[in-house]
């Protein structure tokens, strides 16, 4: 009785707790929060207390002394440090929560297709213990399909590939509901690694995670330019022969050779999905092509790629990176008719 007061004084919302970024949507209001998923401790005598969340933290990483611990709770789309995911969680809906800790939403979290039943339970557990009266779940791929706007409930083939930090979900959706699912653990996680290991590699150069998703973001593309070279950036590391900063001038070919493998593993997962859609829905996929979201999906000619490998038609959801969220919110605000696709149980 006394949480359904509370309830009356909240905003539910809905959260796209993901590797990188953490997206909340407030019924009503829509997407009123975007931070990177990081957490910063202070360490005192084996104490640790919060420093900063998001943003701030961001800024912390690979830059923290030894008394302050800057740590991402999320790996590969799923709680990986349950105590700090916890206390991101809260912080977050205290930000959007800025009346009072009387208020109880209820919330809806996604989740990868891919979760197993204790990682689905510890991002509930998570959510419960950070002040939310109720907790749902629903799949990734469903919800991006919803914010990318596609006609998901009806009888015909809808294909969606949503590229995120820690996962890259393919989905076949029908009626609703998922036919055909894979959850490949790659993204812009893996993107960023497999750079920072071809500078290694190729140019003696050791750089940091921050440096590696700049370059990305700048230059990154999965084709090899035309003329074999592409823009340039100037960036700065490590030295490995001699120890000492160095800068150097990289190329967009130097970055799609890197850039190479995870970008195979998502074209692979693509094919292995079509490969086993029914007949069908498959002909429905070839009229309407795959729509691409997440923020994988930014990645320079990762859609001609794509279209290369398949044959088919590929498109980048207008807002690709809020999509997921976007698609959570919506199934907050139309809960009736999709109350199927969200998972209250505990």
């Amino acid at each position: 009785m006394f949480d359904k007061i509370r309830g009356l004084f909240s905003s539910d919302m809905a959260i796209d707790l993901g590797t990188a970024n953490t997206l909340v949507y407030v019924k009503g209001r829509g997407v009123i929060l975007s931070e990177p998923s990081v957490v910063a401790y202070h360490v005192k005598d084996g104490v640790k207390k919060v420093l900063a969340v998001g943003e701030d933290a961001k800024l912390m990483l690979g830059r923290t002394p030894g008394s302050i611990e800057a740590i991402r709770p999320m790996r590969e789309g799923v709680i990986a440090d349950f105590d700090t995911a916890e206390e991101m969680i809260k912080h977050f809906i205290r930000k959007v929560h800025k009346r009072s800790t009387f208020s109880k939403p209820k919330i809806i979290v996604c989740v990868p297709h891919g979760a197993t039943p204790v990682e689905k339970r510890a991002i509930r557990q998570s959510v419960l213990s950070a002040g939310a009266r109720r907790a749902g779940l629903i799949a990734e791929p469903i919800a991006a399909a919803i914010g990318a706007g596609m006609p998901i409930t009806d009888p015909t083939g809808n294909m969606v590939v949503d590229i995120g930090g820690g996962t890259t979900e393919v989905a076949v959706l029908s009626l609703g509901d998922i036919v055909y699912a894979r959850s490949v653990r790659v993204g812009g996680d893996r993107m960023d690694e497999a750079i920072i290991s071809y500078l290694r590699r190729q140019q003696n150069l050791l750089v940091g995670e921050t440096t590696a998703e700049r370059i990305k973001t700048s230059i990154g593309t999965a084709r090899m330019p035309d003329d074999g070279r592409g823009t340039s950036m100037q960036i700065r590391g490590r030295d490995l022969l001699n120890g000492v900063p160095k800068e150097i001038e990289v190329t967009q070919a130097q970055i799609a050779e890197a850039l190479a493998e995870p970008v195979q593993q998502i074209c692979e997962a693509v094919m292995t999905a079509l490969e086993t859609t029914p007949p069908d829905l498959a002909a429905d996929i070839v009229d309407r092509g795959v729509m691409l979201t997440g923020g994988g999906a930014l990645l320079g000619d990762l859609d001609l790629a794509l279209r290369e490998q398949t044959g088919l038609a590929v498109s980048i959801a207008d807002e690709s990176l809020n999509c997921v969220a976007l698609g959570t919110g919506k199934a907050l605000e139309y809960e009736k008719q999709l109350r199927h696709a969200i998972d209250y149980d505990s």
